[in-house]
């Protein structure tokens, strides 16, 4: 199984309310994997992440979305939190940059909340993925198979349901992250 991801660029997209866990721990183990991340945000210059039950800290944003270009990452990370995909999905420019990762057929890992915003492209369909439990219906009536497990992976889909997942979705994620063939970033083969 290869993990390395060394020369691969990694978006992760979030905006205010993030779960901070998933985020920072996902992050750090895609950077120790050898990837570069980059924090992308409808704005900067920090986003403020949620932590549990509670407002957490702040992280640096390293792109706005006015500035990002799908065609220079090699895949997507989308964090959780309730706050941050419910804002997200209401934002042209943060489904617009996904749709483009999604078209050019780039791996996507998603936990808890994060695949709202798939749900709402119309990314779930005829796929099988797992998520927060409140989505369940969300993603069924997308068309989407959603299951109660640790981690999902379907046709570069990589899905979790919660913060005690994150060790399961992070090998996961670096694995089906590091299978996707680099072709000068203009999308994964």
């Amino acid at each position: 199984m290869a993990t390395s991801l060394q020369g691969k660029r990694i978006a992760i997209l979030a905006t205010d309310g993030f779960e901070q866990a998933e985020l920072l721990e996902p992050q750090k183990a895609l950077q120790q994997a050898g990837a570069e991340t980059q924090v992308i945000a409808p704005k900067g210059p920090k986003i403020k992440g949620w932590d549990h039950d509670h407002w957490g800290q702040e992280v640096p944003v390293d792109v706005t979305l006015d500035s990002a270009n799908a065609a220079d990452y090699d895949a997507l990370l989308l964090p959780g939190g309730v706050m941050n995909p419910d804002k997200l999905r209401t934002e042209e420019k943060a489904l617009r940059f996904i749709r483009e990762i999604v078209n050019a057929s780039k791996p996507v890992a998603a936990i808890c909340h994060g695949p709202w915003t798939l749900v709402e492209i119309g990314f779930v369909e005829g796929r099988t993925l797992t998520s927060w439990p409140s989505l369940k219906t969300d993603i069924r009536n997308a068309g989407g198979t959603w299951v109660d497990e640790v981690v999902v992976a379907d046709q570069g889909l990589v899905t979790s349901r919660k913060p005690a997942d994150i060790p399961a979705f992070n090998q996961k994620m670096i694995e089906v992250f590091a299978e996707s063939r680099k072709t000068s970033r203009g999308g994964a083969v």
